[in-house]
């Protein structure tokens, strides 16, 4: 047997050097935390720059988040921060042992002499914590997708959200000088001016867009309604307008409805055809010829459908960034809010914290992507208990402080005729049939207002309310002795109104499309 000599003592070789050279050391910055650490208990200065950019979990070494902790609570108390009183708290939680002592104390404030750069040293150690972070999800991932009992699904839902919780935890926007600011909002300004038109993007109502200017980029919108009254034919019917009209590419996220049924809606809308015969395939010849020629215009339009079911937050964001990333799109639609997931993380907790979770994470998305986000809601059934007027209100809201709170326009859609209400409670005492209101009832940025709109029930389609269409006072002085022709389902176009205006204004057929 060859004798052995012990390591102890005997030369190291440049081989063991190299071979611990590639040994793999987490990334870390203990001088810069020493320096950070040591320039807070010397100058204020120093606290007030870094306390809202760092956490005690940052710190590679356990001594040094003991310390940021202490430092951390008698911030939280207005308690001045130096050595003595960093050192009276650490003995109060016990922890000034684990510290390192007093004499570890003295020694991290002789190592700076002022808090200079103290920022800038602060988000190296942030970083550096990123990269620790990173690197454990990822063994996470890694050990996990090696599990062949786990479902990929649920591990890539888990990985968004871990990384998701890395982005919102560490990854915070400093403030900005307001002259900055102020030639951020002129140029802005600027391009309004020279831009044809509204200055967001076109709902294709006429009211709505003069009260709106358009929506606007990183708003967050509500669309609040109670079951039938046609809170997915609007929101569609909006969609119709921005991909065809405007050639916007929108994102649709359907959570109630598949998207071949939203197709096939919107391809009744578009062609005029009722849906119910486009449910049934029972189409005349021409019906079918006019189905080929008008569904060309829907098939170019940049419209995206997704009716991914129980849809979390994060997925949506994620789903979001990877479809403005790579088709552009400039409008978000949701359908409906209360049927999201909080998702990740944020579990355990009550629906309406689930909700807040929901409605603030939709308003970040709209400010991360500039654009605006359009969410329907659900209405309490406070709406149909209430005597009286059924017109909603903003307390009827599921939920309603979170989503308050965080839209910048919570918006409601009222039909009359569904509660059997025949005429407008309005001095006119206009009829209902065939019309509804869109409410703004909060606006961040502008003014507040009620809106009629056509509803086209057979077709799920929203329209303009044309002066012909409401009052009814030509109609009554034309026909003064006769029934009222103007229903849902048999309303004229303009050309056959005005060109038959010595006959009555009477439509010659019940599919005229509209």
């Amino acid at each position: 047997m060859e004798n052995t000599k012990p390591i102890v003592g005997r030369k190291i070789d440049k081989s063991t050097i190299i071979n611990l050279e590639r040994g793999k050391i987490p990334p870390q910055a203990v001088d810069l935390e020493e320096v950070v650490l040591g320039a807070m208990m010397i100058d204020k200065k120093g606290v007030d720059e870094v306390i809202d950019i760092l956490h005690p979990d940052v710190f590679y070494k356990d001594a040094h988040r003991f310390i940021y902790e202490a430092i951390f609570v008698l911030f939280e108390e207005s308690q001045p921060v130096d050595l003595l009183t960093v050192s009276s708290q650490l003995k109060k939680a016990g922890k000034l042992e684990a510290a390192g002592g007093d004499f570890y104390l003295i020694k991290l404030t002789q190592k700076v002499a002022s808090s200079a750069h103290i920022e800038f040293h602060a988000r190296i150690i942030l970083q550096k914590y990123i990269q620790r972070s990173l690197i454990k999800i990822s063994n996470e991932i890694i050990e996990e997708a090696y599990d062949e009992a786990t479902d990929v699904f649920d591990l890539l839902d888990a990985a968004e959200a871990k990384l998701y919780d890395v982005t919102q935890g560490n990854l915070k926007r400093s403030a900005e000088t307001a002259q900055n600011l102020v030639i951020q909002a002129k140029k802005r300004i600027e391009e309004i001016a020279n831009k044809e038109g509204l200055s967001g993007i076109p709902s294709g109502f006429d009211k709505l867009d003069k009260l709106t200017s358009g929506w606007q980029p990183s708003d967050l919108i509500i669309v609040a309604a109670r079951p039938g009254m046609g809170k997915t034919a609007l929101t569609l019917s909006m969609a119709r307008n921005m991909a065809v009209n405007s050639n916007t590419p929108v994102a649709f996220f359907s959570l109630e409805m598949s998207s071949v049924q939203l197709i096939t809606r919107l391809i009744s809308s578009e062609t005029g055809l009722s849906s119910e015969k486009l449910r049934t395939g029972k189409l005349e010849k021409h019906e079918w010829e006019q189905l080929n020629v008008k569904v060309k215009t829907l098939e170019k339009a940049p419209l995206f459908i997704d009716d991914t079911p129980s849809l979390s937050i994060f997925d949506l964001r994620a789903k979001a960034r990877r479809l403005a990333s790579q088709h552009g799109i400039k409008m978000i639609m949701i359908d409906y809010l209360q049927l999201m997931t909080a998702g990740g993380s944020q579990k355990g907790g009550n629906r309406e914290q689930e909700i807040s979770t929901i409605s603030r994470n939709l308003k970040a998305l709209a400010k991360e992507l500039n654009v605006p986000v359009i969410a329907l809601s659900q209405l309490s059934r406070a709406v149909e208990t209430r005597g009286g007027s059924k017109r909603p209100i903003l307390s009827d809201l599921r939920e309603s402080g979170a989503i308050e709170q965080d839209a910048d326009i919570v918006s409601f859609i009222y039909r009359p005729e569904y509660y059997k209400i025949e005429e407008w409670d309005d001095e006119e005492r206009t009829p209902t049939q065939g019309q509804a209101e869109f409410i703004v009832a909060k606006h961040r940025n502008g003014g507040l207002e009620n809106i009629r709109l056509k509803f086209i029930g057979s077709q799920g389609k929203f329209d303009n309310l044309d002066d012909f269409d409401s009052p009814f006072e030509f109609q009554s002085k034309m026909n003064a002795n006769e029934e009222n022709p103007f229903t849902t389902k048999n309303l004229p176009s303009a050309d056959d109104a005005f060109g038959s205006s010595m006959n009555q204004g009477m439509p010659q057929d019940d599919d005229v499309p509209f």
